[in-house]
């Protein structure tokens, strides 16, 4: 995302969690996209986790990626399995290599990007079609586990007020609308998704704005209807704003799935890991971040919040 240093730029648009608005806390997150890495071999060293050894969580250097790596932290420990935190380690491509090499064990990924990473021409959009992908494409020794309903990706983007007045909830329901509405992003946006909302879904938009950073606030100030904002920006939150369905995946799928390392971890570390998956959803990690990013609380306070709420901690 625009205002992120490290940010995915995938060579398919399709697969670009990318056109990107502003947040202090969402977007799609580890690192600027390089070459691919190997897909054969495994991990040389293990770190540890499946026979009583210790599990090592890593993280991106960003603070939704640091939050999950807290509650896949402290649900792991409250299994009894025994954690050493590595979080703000820096990119995609230095946490893969340490994933395989078995420095670490455990990470907070987002399967569409991970996908784009390993595999740039992949065209699979829906969660189903890309975890199908990676499960085929990643080297051995490496995996990942259930896909959690929270999404961090791209999404169109209106006040509770706009939907309620238009009746929309998805992006298929703006046919016949889209006509007079004005969409704001950063100024990529336009190049890399006009086409998309023609052949997709039929839209043609009154005015593209290049709105960058102030998106989500010039959603709320009337000055486009329609906004490119994450779905885990905690100013969906903070200015009550509705993210619309995309039933037809324009945008890629971007669901929270842990990638591991699959010498290091045991039984009870993966079904400690895939009961996270599977209470965690995008309006529950918003909110979350709201805390983090808007709110300054203590990541590792709101971990702790959370399983303790969901019943994992």
């Amino acid at each position: 995302m625009t205002t992120r240093p490290v940010r995915i730029a995938l060579a398919v648009a399709l697969l670009a969690g990318a056109a990107a608005c502003s947040s202090s806390g969402g977007g799609d997150p580890l690192a600027a996209k390089s070459s691919a890495p190997a897909t054969s071999g495994g991990p040389s060293s293990p770190a540890g986790g499946a026979a009583g050894g210790t599990v090592v969580v890593g993280s991106a250097n960003f603070p939704e990626n640091v939050l999950l790596a807290s509650i896949y932290s402290q649900a792991l420990q409250a299994k009894g399995v025994k954690v050493e935190e590595k979080f703000n380690i820096g990119s995609r491509e230095v946490l893969y290599g340490q994933l395989q090499s078995g420095a670490l064990t455990v990470l907070p990924e987002y399967n569409g990007a991970l996908l784009g990473y390993l595999d740039a021409k992949s065209t699979a959009t829906g969660k189903d079609a890309v975890n199908a992908e990676l499960k085929a494409k990643l080297p051995a020794g490496l995996a990942i586990l259930d896909s959690a309903a929270a999404e961090d990706k791209d999404s169109l983007t209106v006040t509770q007020e706009t939907a309620d007045k238009l009746g929309v909830k998805s992006i298929a329901d703006l046919a016949g609308k889209a006509q007079d509405l004005v969409v704001g992003g950063p100024p990529e946006f336009k190049s890399r998704r006009e086409q998309q909302f023609k052949d997709v879904y039929g839209l043609t938009f009154k005015e593209w704005k290049p709105t960058g950073d102030t998106t989500a606030n010039a959603l709320k100030d009337g000055g486009i209807q329609l906004g490119n904002v994450f779905t885990t920006d905690p100013k969906i939150v903070q200015l009550k704003l509705v993210s619309l369905d995309d039933p037809k995946n324009v945008f890629s799928a971007q669901n929270v799935t842990p990638l591991v390392n699959t010498a290091g971890l045991g039984e009870a570390g993966t079904a400690a890991l895939n009961a996270v998956s599977a209470k965690l959803d995008t309006a529950g990690l918003t909110a979350l971040m709201k805390r983090v990013a808007i709110d300054k609380e203590d990541p590792s306070a709101v971990a702790k919040s959370w399983l303790k709420s969901a019943n994992l901690g």
